[in-house]
């Protein structure tokens, strides 16, 4: 679906408090009933179902009688809530074009008012990811209810969290710079995913580069869980930056150093197999691998703690 943003200019005040409505009531319902949403917005003389009809035709909420008469929001509606909020901060002053699908996640180019162009991820957690989120992912805690919003808004939190926390700690990552419900505003990095790039000139280095990143990450107590060509960024000069983090977990996992392996490896097939260079066979590498015992026995200022990641241990 178009993320048609010229929508925004015709819905009107109370389009918009029974857009928020439908949201609130989906905190507790999967389809939310037309006389909640009405009792929510507050709306007087059926207002509230004039507004749903308006929304209905800008495909921001989806009518559904299955088990009953009622509402929800669709990806548009969501993504239009968090966007309002954004540009109601200043943060935000045109969307443009859509630069990247994720499994759960969508980017888009995005404007402030100064002009300066940035990054807007809006996470997507469906049903089809969600029983591997669930195994792997401390999102939900002890609550066995939830709803795709809620998953959504808790992944973009993380996320938002933990890239603050490491740009704050030097690492080559996006800055953060604002998060809305499944939304996070961060800076464009002026690069491409590894995946895409043909060919590095210095190929050792960049290897290298990742190696003491995934050293770097468990020093600080932590394990990135998806560190591969698709979630790393290489720019023309061969600068790598770290992104996607919802699913960091800290070195005291119960499969810590199991996940800190995996990640190792998927760089070296990475470089054995796409890129041509095959770290075993270069004498001048000062390590193929990084070792985890090494790493986690350097920890310092461990944010594992301080950003409760799943399996940390307090001291």
């Amino acid at each position: 679906m178009i993320l048609d943003v010229n929508v925004l200019r015709y819905l009107g005040k109370d389009d918009w408090r029974v857009l928020t409505s439908v949201e609130m009531g989906q905190k507790n319902h999967e389809i939310v009933p037309i006389q909640l949403i009405d009792s929510i917005s507050g709306l007087k003389h059926g207002g509230a179902f004039k507004c749903i009809r308006t929304l209905l035709r800008q495909k921001l909420v989806h009518h559904d009688n299955q088990k009953y008469e009622g509402y929800r929001l669709t990806n548009m509606g969501y993504d239009f809530l968090a966007i309002r909020a954004l540009t109601a901060r200043g943060h935000i002053a045109g969307v443009g074009r859509k630069i990247g699908v994720g499994k759960e996640s969508d980017i888009y180019e995005v404007t402030n008012d100064d002009g300066e162009v940035l990054a807007l991820k809006l996470h997507r957690l469906g049903r089809t990811s969600f029983r591997a989120v669930k195994n792997t992912r401390d999102y939900l805690g002890r609550r066995s209810n939830y709803s795709w919003l809620y998953l959504s808004r808790l992944a973009a939190l993380k996320e938002f969290t933990f890239m603050q926390a490491l740009y704050d700690n030097g690492f080559p990552t996006p800055q953060p710079i604002d998060n809305n419900r499944h939304a996070v505003l961060m800076t464009l990095v002026d690069a491409h995913p590894l995946v895409q790039v043909k060919k590095l000139r210095h190929p050792d280095r960049v290897y290298l580069t990742c190696m003491e990143l995934l050293s770097r990450l468990a020093s600080k107590g932590l394990v990135h869980c998806d560190f591969n060509e698709f979630n790393l960024l290489v720019s023309d000069e061969e600068e790598v930056t770290i992104i996607d983090f919802p699913q960091m977990v800290s070195v005291s996992h119960a499969n810590g150093r199991e996940l800190f392996e995996r990640d190792v490896e998927c760089i070296v097939r990475f470089f054995s197999k796409k890129v041509g260079y095959i770290p075993e066979n270069d004498p001048a590498l000062p390590y193929v691998r990084p070792s985890f015992e090494e790493a986690v026995a350097a920890i310092d200022n461990a944010l594992d703690v301080d950003l409760a990641a799943s399996g940390f241990k307090k001291e």
